[in-house]
């Protein structure tokens, strides 16, 4: 599986999932949502990339939402946050 990350604005990317299926996902990403996620120690494509990978452990390209806000995730997956500060050291 191989992600692509393209910046659309400062604050919406598009990724491509090229899988079985391809797919493709709008999503926002505020330099807020970047300060709490990672406290500003990587790049909004790392977070993205590092994201999409947590969401494709535990569904299918196919299930994830095709246009979305980055905090969503933590609405379905409430280990996210978690996960993202022991991933960044924050």
């Amino acid at each position: 599986m191989e992600l692509l990350i393209t910046e659309l604005s400062k604050d919406k990317f598009e990724i491509t999932v090229k899988a079985d299926q391809l797919t493709k996902h709008i999503v926002s990403v505020t330099d807020q949502m970047l300060l709490n996620l990672t406290n500003n120690k990587t790049s909004k494509e790392e977070l993205l990339n590092f994201s999409f990978n947590f969401l494709l452990e535990r569904e299918s390209n196919t299930s994830i939402l095709s246009s979305f806000d980055l905090t969503v995730i933590s609405k379905y997956f409430p280990e996210y946050t978690k996960k993202a500060n022991d991933k960044f050291n924050v």
